[in-house]
Parts: structure tokens; sequence; C-alpha cells
């Protein structure tokens, strides 16, 4: 793992073995049209300027006009020594070359002169054999790109990339060919992903965005990933940019420490257990049972005694973020996922248009475990987006889009009773937010709240080798923190759909029918290491 980190954290250079990369954010503007014919889908194409020397383009980049232009490339040059490589190996090819020559995959021009400038053009480079294209160049003018306008990598230095976001997409009478405009990212992602995202963009006349691509991205074969962050830089970019937590006003079930939780009566059951009595857990964990994965064997629960109202309830003063440490995009970006634990999560509230149904059970369960992962920049140690994880899903929102406070620290608004995260105060609809119709999850502002530049605890850093993190013993307990209690939930939905006004009974039925399993019974959650995007990426 690495040994050797922080070293190369904010220097603004990465090495990736035989490449060294910059990230480039500055752009020159070439060509952008409201390619839709709507008005509403303007893009832009940019070349990246201010290049340091010795460094060559890769490709150029694209984006939507509703958004700031905030986007980065990254340029590459070998790393020193590498050209001494050819002095020793007649057979040496060198990592970076100019295409051989360039296809043209699109233009905005539908005339029949073939000089005509002032529209787009959008050129795909054609690698020599051994080399991979990573990125399109964009014109104003009908003549072929220079060969040296960018560089091609020798294959095994690259990685299998994606598009997974559509930038824009258009099939318009005026024009002959249709397009769609892709970001990509690696194939490979999470911890042990080694793809770098190179910043540009892919294109094609087709709609499939399956479909294999024909550019590739960057792979970091530095074994040690020197530029992730050392346990000080961690701290400092806790300190720094770490987010407040806001609850909604009227939040009943609020977070606590996992040790507050324990030590306060939480019980663990097991199968193997017939008496029903179940065993205490000390304030560590460390009697539950650890490793392996989820095989229904055991389950924690509230205490039994008068004590079950108060832990249910939670003890904010308590709470803290526990933090997983790890690299995402191959290295070039630091992941800070931030855990909060609830003892219980409560019941959901059903909106059909202006009526709000509460839901007695649906939705309730003991132990609540949710999560927002920082994503930073290790050219920069800039602050570049987050992640809100929200209930099966989640959204990535870049840091200009987030609300902060003290300059620098994101807010964060965990909806009432079920916890997802948000960026924005408000009533999100987990359901058809077109119609109205759905499970309400409020979020907003209000006295509690828990600031994780202060309360923290980094609990998983496995980049960072053995013995500078100490996992804690409840982390390696893979099983639930809660029971599962199947009830008749149909015959309660079905009460409530029957005192539906007949407009709303269909589109509920189909609603309810789509809505998450949890929504029908109470089944606690596996913890933190248990969940997919412990070792992968962030759902999106």
């Amino acid at each position: 793992m690495c040994v050797d980190s922080g070293s190369g954290f904010a220097t603004s250079r990465i090495k990736l073995g035989e490449l060294e990369v910059c990230q480039i954010t500055n752009f020159e503007f070439i060509w952008g049209s409201n390619i839709s014919m709507d008005g509403k889908h303007s893009i832009s194409f940019y070349k990246p300027i201010l290049i340091p020397d010795g460094f060559s383009c890769l490709g150029h980049y694209c984006q939507s006009d509703k958004k700031p232009l905030r986007g980065f490339v990254l340029v590459a040059r070998e790393a020193a020594g590498q050209h001494d490589c050819s002095t020793h190996n007649s057979d040496y090819m060198s990592a970076l070359v100019d295409p051989v020559d360039y296809s043209l995959v699109w233009s905005s021009y539908d005339g029949d002169d073939e000089n005509f400038d002032g529209c787009c053009y959008i050129w795909l480079p054609q690698p020599a054999e051994g080399y991979k294209a990573l990125g399109f160049v964009v014109t104003n003018k009908s003549k072929k790109p220079e060969l040296d306008e960018v560089k091609c990598v020798r294959a095994d230095l690259t990685d299998t990339c994606e598009a997974y976001h559509l930038i824009a997409g258009m099939d318009s009478e005026f024009l002959k060919v249709p397009l769609t405009v892709w970001n990509v990212r690696p194939l490979h992602r999470g911890i042990y992903g080694r793809g770098v995202t190179v910043g540009t963009f892919y294109c094609s006349t087709s709609c499939n965005s399956g479909e294999e691509l024909n550019i590739g991205c960057l792979k970091n074969l530095d074994v040690n990933l020197h530029a992730m962050p050392n346990m000080d830089q961690i701290h400092a970019l806790v300190r720094h940019y770490g987010p407040t937590v806001f609850f909604h006003p009227n939040e009943v079930y609020l977070p606590c420490s996992v040790s507050w939780f324990l030590k306060n009566g939480a019980v663990l059951y097991s199968k193997s257990n017939t008496n029903g009595q179940g065993q205490a857990i000390d304030a560590e964990g460390s009697n539950l049972p650890s490793g392996g994965t989820n095989d229904g064997q055991y389950w924690i629960d509230l205490p039994r005694d008068g004590g079950r109202g108060k832990v249910k309830h939670g003890n904010i003063e308590s709470a803290k973020l526990y933090l997983h440490v790890k690299p995402a995009e191959g290295g070039s970006f630091t992941d800070i996922a931030m855990w909060v634990f609830c003892p219980f999560n409560g019941p959901g509230t059903l909106k059909v248009g202006m009526i709000n149904i509460g839901l007695t059970k649906v939705g309730r369960h003991v132990g609540d475990w949710e999560h927002f992962t920082l994503r930073i920049s290790n050219f920069t140690g800039e602050l570049w987006t987050i992640y809100f994880s929200q209930h099966s899903g989640g959204q990535w929102v870049d840091a200009y889009d987030l609300e902060f406070k003290e300059g620098n620290k994101a807010i964060i608004y965990a909806s009432r009773n079920g916890h997802a995260t948000y960026p924005h105060p408000g009533t999100y609809i987990q359901g058809s937010s077109k119609l109205g119709i759905g499970v309400r999850n409020d979020a907003a502002r209000s006295d509690y709240y828990i600031d994780s530049s202060r309360h923290y605890q980094i609990v998983a850093a496995e980049y960072l080798g053995e013995g500078l993190v100490k996992e804690p013993c409840w982390l390696q307990y893979m099983r639930k923190w809660g029971p599962r209690i199947v009830y008749d939930s149909k015959t309660e939905l079905d009460k409530i759909i029957k005192r539906l006004p007949p407009l709303f009974k269909n589109s509920i039925t189909n609603i309810l029918t789509k809505l998450p399993l949890e929504l029908y019974g109470e089944d606690g959650p596996t913890g933190p290491k248990e969940k997919n995007n412990w070792t992968g990426d962030e759902r999106c």
C-alpha cells in the first residue's frame, strides 16, 4: 500500500508511473451552439491553455452552458528518467506520440463547400499501432488539426472508460447528422481501480451510451499512490472542509455515537440463542461477531427494558462522523466518506398532491447508517464535489452548487425520520415528483446539528498501510444493526388507498410498487463495511 503518501498531495502534478500529469482548468472557447434547437441545451467546446512547458494536450473539453465553466483536462509528459530507457532498449516505445491522422466524426455544417469555416468540426485522433487516443479535438475550421495538437498514449498506460452522463444530445431536422456528447469516467473504479479520468468528452452520432468507446483514460501504475494525503493532511482537510449536518427541526430520531448506543443497552441476538434474552454489548463492540458476511445469524436490537425509548431517540451530544478515507479515480482524488449512525429510522409520510398521510409503520426500522462523501482533488487539495446518499441511490453535487458556512464548510441536510442527505433545504419526493406523489423527505436547518470538522473519528484508511488507523471492533461486525420484522404492510397501505380520491388511486398503487422494499417491513441495515461503496464507487 501507500508508503509514501502525502509527498505528492496538492503539488499540482501527479506521477502515474511512466507519465506525469497536470490538471488544467484554464480554457479557450472554440465553438458553442444551442444544438437542441429549443433554447434549453446550449453546449460549448474548449481547448486547454496555459499548459506547462513539456506537457502535451490529450483532448479537448465540453460542458453544458447551464452551469459555470468549471472542469478540467489532464495534460501529460513522460516522467523524468523515462527517456533514458530508450538508450538501453531498442524496443522501447515512447509513452506519448503524435496521432498519425484525424478522422472527422461530426460537423455542424450541412453545405457542400468543404472549406466553409465558422462551424463545428469534431475530430478523432487516429493513433499508431500500440497507442490509444484519450480525447477528441474540436475546431471551427474545416482543415484538419495539426498532428501535434494532441498526443496519443501507449496502450499499456491506459485503461477502459465509459460514457456515463449525457452533456447534450440532439436529433434535429435542421442538421444532417445527430450528435450525442457524454462525460467519460474509468470503467474500473473504487479503491482498487487504477483508471484516471482525463476530463475529455466522448461524442457519437448514435444515442447508445453503452457502446464500446474508441477513446481510453489513463491508468495509475504508481503502486505507492504518492499523491494521496498522509494522516496529518487528512486531519487538515477535515478541519478545513468538514461539513455541518443539519437535522430537521421536528426530528425526534436523532443520531448518537456508536459507543453511546452500545453501552446504553443495545442487545445482540442470534438464531442459535433460543432463550430470546440476547447478549449485552460492550461499548467498543469487542464481543460482536466479526468478519465474514451478513449470514442472517445475528442482529442488534434496542434494549427491551425501559431504556428502549431513550435509546431510540438518540443522543446528538455524543454523535460524531465516522470517516473512511480512500483513493478514487486511480489516486487522483481522495474520497472521504462520512458515516453517521442513528438508533432508529422513523416512519415515512406519504404525499398525494396536497394531502399528507402519516405512515405509522411503513419505513421504520432499528438502526440507520447514512453517509455522504467528499471528493478532494489530489492535484490541488480542493473540494471538488460531494456525494449525497439518498436511500437506495444518491447524487454527486459540484462544489459551486453547495451551501457553505464558515467559508469552506458545506451544509448537509438530513431528512426527517429517514436521514437521507440533501444539498439544499426543501421537500424531496421519493416516487413521482412530477405528480407530487410519493414518500416525503423533508430537509431543513435547525438547532440539531453535527459539525464534522470537530466531531469525527477516522475509522479506516487502508491505503496508509497497517497500524496507522485502528479500526474499531464494531466496524468488523458485518451483520444487521436492527431486527427484521415482517408485518402486513399491504393491509395498512390498502386502508390508505381506500381513503384516497379515485383520481389518485391508480397512481398511488403504481408508485407504492416501485418504492424500496425497506418500506414494507422493518429490516435493520448492515454496517458501513458491508456496503458496496466501501471498496467501490458511489452509486450514480
